[in-house]
Formats: structure tokens, C-alpha cells, sequence
């Protein structure tokens, strides 16, 4: 919705749950369910939709969102009016739903959105896999990121290979046959 007064501002809401948008509950960190990045991703680019940017330029997390097993949060992704670029702010907050309307709201991401007039040149993946890029092993990844902390369920596991060239990393993903796709420009998972 746009905001009254807001010169072009935008605020969208919404409601995060474990019981509702069950694919969250194969997130889990350290014991806890937790928001993932990707889907703060999804929510910066509906965003965009709605405010006539069709790029996340960038975005940056600020704090985890933790989703307690029942119940859920509010959400509130904002996007500011555009600058002279035609690049507009982005933030996203959450509170418990079950908070008072005095209670703070916690930000967990800023960033900026841009229209495609704003395109840099993308980078080639003609080739494929990379050129000079070795492949990794992922055969037993998910074990190795268990033992890190990182319990990812059957939702978040789609690594089918991966490939290393310097810094950068590769990979192929892709998301598991019985998640439903259509509600997401690009599933968190």
C-alpha cells in the first residue's frame, strides 16, 4: 500500500509462522527456527514489484529473525521514495504478534531496490560449469553443516552440485519437487 503523505513511499505487511508457511520449520540454526536469508531476499524483491523496481541492488541483514515454534510475527517491509537515480531505501522489521502496539519493532534488513534502467552488465555463465572451476564434493554437506549448527530439513535441500574457482563458489540448486512455488517470485529455499 502507499503510504498517505509518503511522497511515493510503500509499506507492505505481513505474517510470518511456523504453522502456516511450514517449509520454515526445516530452518533451524543453532536449536531455533529462524527466518532465512533468501526470504528476506523474496520480500525485498515483492517490494520492488510493488514499488516499481524490479532489482534488489542490495541488501543487508541486520539481525536474525527467530520464529518461536507457535505463534507468529508481523512483518513490515517499507520502501522509501525514489532519490534522483531512481533508487528507493528499503527496510524490513518484524514484531511479535502477540506485542503491543507501544512495543518496539525489531529491523533485521535495509537495502535498496532499483528499475532496470539501472542494470550492470551480469556475468557470463555461457560456459558451464565455469571455466577453471573445480568441482566440490557436496555428498554429505548437510551432515557437515548439522555439525556446524545448521539443521536444514527437506525444504532447504537442494544443493545438487558445487563448484569452487578462487573465492567464488558455485552451485546448482534446486528447490525439492513437493515444494509449492507458485506464491514466491524466488522460494527462500
Amino acid at each position: 500500500m502507499e503510504l498517505a503523505g509518503g511522497d511515493g513511499e510503500v509499506l507492505l505487511t505481513g505474517r510470518l509462522s511456523p504453522a502456516v508457511q511450514g517449509w520454515l520449520r526445516d530452518h533451524v540454526v543453532a536449536g531455533s527456527v529462524v527466518f532465512p536469508g533468501t526470504g528476506f531476499l523474496e520480500l525485498a524483491l515483492r517490494a520492488g514489484e510493488s514499488a516499481g523496481c524490479d532489482r534488489v541492488e542490495d541488501l543487508t541483514l541486520a539481525a536474525p529473525l527467530v520464529l518461536a515454534e507457535r505463534g507468529g510475527v508481523r512483518v513490515q517491509v517499507r520502501v522509501g521514495a525514489a532519490d534522483a537515480s531512481g533508487r528507493r531505501p528499503l527496510e524490513i522489521h518484524s514484531r511479535a504478534e502477540e506485542a503491543l502496539d507501544a512495543d518496539p519493532w525489531t529491523l533485521h534488513a535495509t537495502g535498496t531496490l532499483a528499475a532496470a534502467a539501472d542494470r550492470r552488465p551480469q556475468a557470463d555463465f555461457a560456459v558451464w560449469p565455469p571455466q577453471g572451476a573445480t568441482a566440490e564434493p557436496v555428498e554429505d554437506v548437510y551432515e557437515r553443516f548439522a555439525g556446524l549448527g545448521l539443521a536444514y530439513g527437506p525444504a532447504f535441500r537442494g544443493l545438487r552440485q558445487a563448484w569452487r574457482r578462487g573465492e567464488e563458489v558455485f552451485a546448482e540448486v534446486a528447490l525439492p519437487a513437493d515444494q509449492e512455488t507458485g506464491a514466491f517470485g524466488l522460494h527462500p529455499a
